[in-house]
């Protein structure tokens, strides 16, 4: 063992992870983990609301979605253009400009999703 009292390399094992102490082939650390989207599933419920944001403008917010960036992506491209807006993705969550929430009913019923709000 060095000064620092932890095992840089063993023989048995090879090389050592500094992060997690585990062998580099077998590496645990967060950042080699790639961020895993979660299945969309068979029934999801969008639950919209609308918020105040500085100088008084709306943002309307569908949140409730699966934590999935290619199923959000391509819903927000379809919503942005149906609506003629703009808006951006949060974590399982959209944000359209203005007040968007009665538009917005309609489209996502008619892409098979339950809307709350």
């Amino acid at each position: 063992m060095g000064g620092s009292g932890r095992v840089v390399y063993t023989s048995g094992k090879g090389r050592v992870c500094p992060g997690c102490g585990w062998p580099e082939s077998d590496c645990r650390c967060s950042k080699n983990m790639a961020p895993r989207d979660e299945p969309v599933p068979a029934r999801v419920t969008a639950k919209l609301r609308v918020e105040n944001r500085a100088s008084d403008r709306h943002v309307t917010i569908v949140d409730g979605l699966p934590k999935n960036a290619a199923f959000v992506a391509e819903l927000l491209a379809h919503l942005k253009k149906s609506c003629g807006t703009g808006g951006r993705t949060g974590e399982g969550s959209l944000e359209l400009q203005g007040d968007q929430r009665e538009r917005l009913r309609d489209l996502l019923t008619r892409r098979g999703l339950a809307v709350k709000g």
